[in-house]
């Protein structure tokens, strides 16, 4: 036997996930990698310890076992550089968060500076929808999550990070054609809305509900990064959030659309469950946050500046 502990974490990553994809996602490394690692893991074993059917992954009851013990293993592995790092004065151990898809624009900004400093902590960082991180913080998932609208019934201790600005936005083309335009536009607009649940979705229909915006022409897309595109491709107009599009209006693929009532200005939160004990390496994260997040906004988000 000469497997590698690099091997039993890519090994317990695909058991978590059922996926080669997912975990390849989860573990930043690419497709093929992952695959080679798995292949010459199962090599030198005489009975196979997963299936592939399809996309999905099936552990085999003999690959349930080398999962228990990798486990193990691992856990006596972390015990023994924890002991170290604590004898240096050093953090050890696993930072978990999760955060709504358009906040991953926003949250690598606020752990760089952290995990460079801790060189012992790793980073398990969960792009999710808003349903999937209720989930998390009541099950105890997750260290913290980073949301744009509080959830609702569930008792969460919260952190404002920065604010997030909503704008009514066109493809570079059509907006560069087009009147400025008022409220009574909306109802010959194909507006693009994200799915049902996302935070980006409610503020826009509280928008519209508010002002009492007739809409007759409507496309649903199921993530940020799928309606910027097809803003981009002239498929309609919507109201997305400024942190998501600073290079696109640079390079002036997308305009921002000025009209009465936007933008739209909510803020961006940390949130975590009010009843959690958070462990060391959470703690010198949320502390490192309430010392720096001002210094973190001015030097990474200047002013929130719009292109010209």
């Amino acid at each position: 036997m000469n497997f590698t502990l690099h091997q039993l974490q890519i090994f317990l990553k695909v058991c978590e996930k059922q996926s080669i994809t997912k975990a390849s996602q989860d573990l930043f490394l690419t497709q093929p990698a992952v695959s080679i690692q798995l292949k010459n893991f199962q090599d030198q074993f005489e009975w196979p310890i997963m299936e592939v059917i399809g996309k999905k992954v099936y552990i085999t009851d003999f690959g349930k076992e080398i999962a228990s013990a990798a486990e193990r293993i691992l856990e006596e592995v972390d015990g023994i550089n924890h002991k170290i790092l604590s004898h240096q004065g050093k953090l050890f151990g696993r930072l978990k968060i999760s955060v709504v898809s358009t906040a991953k624009y926003v949250m690598p900004y606020f752990l760089s500076d952290f995990l460079t400093e801790n060189d012992g902590v790793e980073l398990s960082m969960d792009v999710t929808n808003k349903q999937k991180i209720i989930e998390a913080l009541v099950e105890n998932q997750v260290d913290f999550a980073m949301v744009s609208v509080l959830p609702k019934g569930l008792p969460l201790e919260q952190e404002i990070f920065m604010e997030n600005k909503l704008f009514l936005i066109g493809s570079g083309l059509q907006a560069s054609n087009q009147k400025i335009f008022d409220q009574t536009d909306f109802k010959n607009l194909p507006l693009i809305y994200r799915e049902q649940g996302s935070a980006t979705r409610q503020a826009m229909e509280k928008f519209i509900e508010k002002n009492k915006i007739s809409v007759q022409k409507k496309i649903e897309l199921t993530s940020n990064e799928a309606v910027k595109q097809a803003v981009i491709a002239g498929l309609g107009y919507s109201i997305m959030p400024l942190i998501g599009i600073k290079n696109e209006l640079k390079n002036k693929e997308l305009m921002i659309i000025p009209i009465e009532g936007l933008p739209i200005i909510t803020n961006w939160y940390l949130v975590w469950n009010k009843n959690k004990q958070l462990s060391v390496i959470a703690q010198a994260y949320l502390d490192f946050i309430r010392l720096h997040k001002e210094q973190i906004i001015q030097e990474k988000f200047p002013s929130y500046i719009l292109p010209n």
